[in-house]
């Protein structure tokens, strides 16, 4: 099983890893965009108040751009200890030992608008792209990651089993038609149910711990429901959308 997340704006600074080697990388048919992708970002810090525009940042918000003018030669740390925020807080894969621990780094991958897809082991140096930023005179993000990303994710479902809780914009950069896919609703005590917005990441960050650390290695999208019930969350599945039901 592979659980797929997204990542997130905030990254931890700093790293004691070594300067990035696209070649050390997972999935080195990515290797060609990422490279295109690493040098225009670096190009474009040079620029600041373009660089500004096409990443939707301030001018209080300088030092991402100082971090992507080094990105050739910043320290580096696993993909998986570099972001951080909600959804990160609540997985807390640096809480897992053990057995847990190497099955989460085993299991966990993130998708990234400048590296496409991650393991959990690749180490990388904090970066802003997103997946909705528009590079000038470039074609969007999503037009140029689809026919070299989702051939790699197909091979991936082809293998194991795929838990996509990708945001939208991040799944637009390469689909995954057969994946698990999974939503949070809220319901009210009379019975109303809303989309759940501030607390989506944090409850896709508990079942992605759950799901990282499971002994059980699920096969399907009724399996993934099921592991995620035996932990305490109520999960509902229609096919292979999963909904994950909270209190309001």
């Amino acid at each position: 099983m592979i659980v797929l997340l997204p990542p997130s704006e905030t990254k931890r600074v700093g790293g004691d890893g070594p300067p990035l080697r696209l070649d050390s990388l997972s999935s080195p048919e990515l290797g060609p965009l990422r490279a295109e992708l690493l040098g225009e970002l670096v190009e474009l810090a040079a620029d600041r108040p373009a660089c500004r525009r096409a990443l939707g940042l301030s001018a209080a918000q300088d030092a991402e751009i100082d971090r992507n003018a080094e990105l050739r030669s910043a320290p580096t740390l696993p993909a998986i200890s570099r972001y951080t925020g909600v959804l990160y807080d609540a997985l807390d894969v640096g809480s897992l030992r053990g057995v847990a621990a190497s099955r989460a780094r085993a299991r966990l991958a993130v998708g990234s608008a400048l590296f496409g897809l991650l393991r959990a082991d690749d180490p990388v140096p904090a970066y802003r792209l997103s997946a909705t930023s528009k590079l000038l005179g470039r074609p969007t993000l999503a037009t140029r990651w689809r026919p070299v990303l989702e051939p790699v994710l197909a091979r991936w479902a082809a293998d194991e089993l795929v838990v996509d809780l990708r945001s939208g914009s991040y799944a637009a950069l390469g689909r995954l038609p057969d994946a698990v896919r999974v939503d949070v609703v809220a319901e009210h005590s009379n019975g109303r149910r809303s989309v759940v917005t501030h607390f989506n990441k944090a409850h896709k960050g508990r079942l992605a711990r759950i799901l990282a650390g499971t002994r059980s290695e699920p096969a399907d999208a009724a399996a993934v429901a099921a592991v995620a019930r035996r932990a305490g969350m109520r999960v509902e599945r229609s096919g292979n959308e999963l909904t994950v039901v909270v209190a309001a």
